[in-house]
């Protein structure tokens, strides 16, 4: 166990025994995604599926974990080479694989999924297992990265539009996002590591407390 030592001391052993039982499923292992992954699976979560249907591009290697050196590779074929104990499936994740895809067993839905479509599906049909994330593109500041209700959320337009299609399909839950308050500083998608990672690392800080809150 001494790959996990400082996780032990951390979280102590009943802890460490949630983290072995608990089972994730992630959709989208970019720029966000692969630093959720990395943090979850090296605290010692390694029951998780993963879940994207792109390869690696030239223009990825600025904020994904996993794109140097394979460019043109798969995604999650390449994370499995990394992270052996995870489940690969090189899907395109829409609306009819979410109604088909049999989520019964895993305890979150981790979200880094950036097409409104199906994160509106995910998140009307699934919300209280799903913790998802909303845009990390144009900005600098990971400071400004915060874990609120959805409907308190300011300054991106990103998830706006997921709040507007929640609206209009009648979805007036609490469910709280990960976003950054920060104004976008580019109108194009250009991205920094710095805030791309933090929101990935948010989300695997996110995702360890509520396992721990858990009673068993």
């Amino acid at each position: 166990m001494q790959r996990y030592d400082r996780t032990l001391k951390l979280f102590g052993e009943e802890n460490f025994k949630k983290f072995q039982n608990t089972k994730l499923i992630l959709l989208g292992v970019g720029g966000v995604g692969s630093f959720a992954l990395d943090a979850l699976y090296n605290t010692g979560i390694t029951d998780i599926t993963i879940v994207d249907f792109d390869t690696y591009e030239e223009s990825n290697m600025n904020r994904q974990l996993g794109s140097h050196g394979n460019i043109g590779e798969s995604k999650v074929e390449t994370l499995k080479k990394k992270y052996p104990k995870i489940t690969p499936l090189h899907e395109k994740i829409t609306n009819q694989w979410i109604d088909d895809f049999d989520f019964s067993s895993y305890d979150y839905i981790l979200d880094a999924i950036d097409d409104i479509k199906p994160k509106v599906h995910l998140i009307n049909r699934y919300y209280t297992k799903v913790i998802t994330t909303s845009g990390s593109a144009k900005r600098v500041d990971p400071s400004k990265i915060e874990y609120k209700s959805i409907w308190d959320t300011y300054n991106d337009p990103f998830i706006r539009k997921i709040r507007y299609e929640l609206k209009k399909i009648g979805f007036k839950k609490k469910f709280k996002v990960i976003f950054s308050s920060e104004e976008p500083k580019c109108l194009e998608k250009g991205s920094f590591e710095a805030v791309t990672g933090s929101f990935g690392f948010m989300m695997a800080s996110v995702t360890i407390n509520k396992i721990l809150k858990r009673k068993k």
